[in-house]
């Protein structure tokens, strides 16, 4: 990944970080920890391109109910 020095978004410092990414699809829910750039002031990460396109495919699976690689890790509950 292409180090920036400063966030685009609000000039802070970025420092390379694991991070957990939750993605949605399909009314199913996934996470995964991944590494970026995060900002120290404002948060902001960025992703390489290579993630993205993770993430991307991962969403389209979880979209098309395809989750039978994934590792369950609970049950999500709606509280009405």
């Amino acid at each position: 990944m292409k180090h920036l020095e400063h966030c685009p978004v609000c000039a802070g410092e970025l420092v390379s970080k694991e991070v957990t990414k939750t993605l949605r699809g399909g009314g199913n829910t996934a996470s995964i920890r991944v590494q970026a750039d995060v900002c120290l002031s404002c948060g902001e990460r960025l992703y390489s391109l290579e993630t993205v396109q993770r993430f991307e495919a991962i969403r389209a699976k979880l979209k098309q109910q395809e989750t039978a690689e994934f590792e369950p890790t609970g049950r999500a509950f709606q509280v009405v």
